[in-house]
């Protein structure tokens, strides 16, 4: 299995709207599908990385005050300099059970010292899933280009 980054968030006081029962900003989770997103492109390049984009960001479901937000992210795509990452947001119950949440997908460019782009190893899918992914992560940088 490929290396998972994940991340674990609970859901406090200011990171929620004001209303009777506080649900998580977009916002907020947005920063956190970033940073998580960055971990695992530096841990897969070695190298320091910034956003270009968030290419698809789907909102599923709320997450509530209280409640434990798991992030895992994961390499989808790699290009000359770039490389799409996929975070999966959950809620996870005291159970430890988890409902999906939000669904992004992220691309990144490695640097060098010199903050200039440099090259990332490539990424070969071997399971389904992640050829599966693969062959989506294209679709979405044609569109990426195209616009």
């Amino acid at each position: 299995m490929r290396e998972i980054t994940t991340s674990v968030q609970i859901v406090l006081p200011q990171h929620c709207n004001g209303y009777a029962r506080p649900r998580l900003f977009g916002g907020q989770l947005m920063a956190w599908i970033d940073i998580t997103g960055a971990v695992a492109a530096r841990r897969y390049t070695c190298r320091p990385v910034t956003t270009v984009c968030v290419d698809n960001l789907n909102f599923i479901g709320p997450a509530y005050l209280n409640d434990t937000v798991v992030q895992e992210a994961r390499i989808t795509w790699t290009g000359r300099t770039s490389l799409e990452v996929r975070v999966d947001s959950f809620v996870e119950n005291l159970d430890r059970k988890r409902t999906l949440v939000n669904r992004a997908y992220a691309v990144f460019v490695a640097l060098d010292d010199e903050d200039k782009p440099v090259p990332v190893p490539p990424f070969q899918p071997e399971s389904e899933e992640e050829k599966q992914e693969y062959a989506a992560a294209l679709a979405r940088r044609k569109i990426r280009l195209q616009r």
